[in-house]
């Protein structure tokens, strides 16, 4: 394997400034923090280096920040914190983007519960139907075991009146404990390839590292590591923005890599699926550990 497969990052950490972390995946689990990571973080902070979350999460910023807070990573491991949500939030409050303005004020959102936050504020009417509605709010299936199928004939119904979606989660899976659950990405790609309009939020989209670039008050990407676990995603996401990628295998690539059930990971399969994409990490690792 011609990257660098590292037991644990501290190796890396002097060449860097600044950290931004994936979290769902790489921090945490959905359930619980992943073995080492808040370990790994408060080592960070306490080195003198920015850490800065960034998550393809359908929420504001601070809802996030609360849900990890109450699985069990605390603020006090990292300095800032970016969402895919918090980003779709200020884009429909602000309107200054020609896609946004020309939006009208009835939504219907494709989400659950869970993502209701994100529509304080707005000054939207929330509408139930495809027929009432102007553009789509997609902050991902309402079901941890929901299916492309249970929504298919919604969506046919928003291309039938041509309605834009916005994506507040670009990702297409993400690991909930031990199995993988549908994400926002994943409806939106089967519209976008059924000729609907998508517009994105989140990695890989430039964007969203400009934001953490500026929290984190560091302009020389150089000395600004990414770390994540989704290659379509975290890595490419890295890559365009000019940035250098640390991959985690032990997340949604698990099971693929032959990891899933605590076996070695296949180190040719890893090369293969990096050299599909015009992208290469700096390193590799299990998982985020100091």
């Amino acid at each position: 394997m011609t990257i660098p497969y590292l037991s644990r990052i501290s190796a890396l950490v002097s060449r860097y400034d600044g950290f931004i972390l994936d979290l769902w995946g790489v921090v945490h689990n959905g359930v619980a923090p992943i073995p080492g990571a808040v370990d790994c973080m408060r080592s960070l902070v306490r080195s003198g280096k920015g850490v800065a979350l960034l998550s393809n999460a359908p929420r504001r910023a601070e809802d996030v920040a609360r849900r990890i807070a109450q699985i069990g990573v605390p603020n006090d491991c990292y300095h800032h914190l970016m969402s895919s949500g918090e980003e779709v939030w200020e884009y429909l409050h602000r309107r200054n983007d020609p896609f946004y303005a020309g939006l009208g004020r009835r939504c219907l959102q494709i989400g659950s519960d869970r993502d209701l936050e994100i529509r304080e504020g707005l000054q939207l009417e929330f509408v139930d139907s495809a027929e009432t509605a102007d553009f789509v709010l997609n902050t991902g299936p309402a079901g941890w075991d929901d299916t492309i199928e249970d929504y298919a004939p919604l969506l046919r119904r928003l291309l039938q009146r041509d309605l834009p979606m916005i994506c507040a989660n670009p990702d297409l899976v993400v690991m909930h404990g031990t199995k993988l659950a549908l994400c926002a990405g994943a409806l939106a790609e089967w519209y976008e390839n059924e000729g609907g309009t998508v517009r994105w939020h989140g990695k890989p989209y430039r964007s969203v590292y400009d934001s953490c670039l500026a929290l984190l008050g560091i302009t020389d990407r150089s000395r600004v590591l990414a770390v994540g676990d989704s290659i379509r995603t975290d890595i490419a996401g890295a890559a365009a923005a000019g940035l250098d990628s640390l991959f985690i295998i032990s997340g949604i690539h698990a099971e693929e890599f032959g990891i899933a059930k605590g076996g070695a990971p296949d180190l040719a399969r890893i090369d293969a699926a990096l050299a599909a994409g015009p992208y290469q990490p700096v390193a590799i690792a299990h998982q985020l550990c100091w």
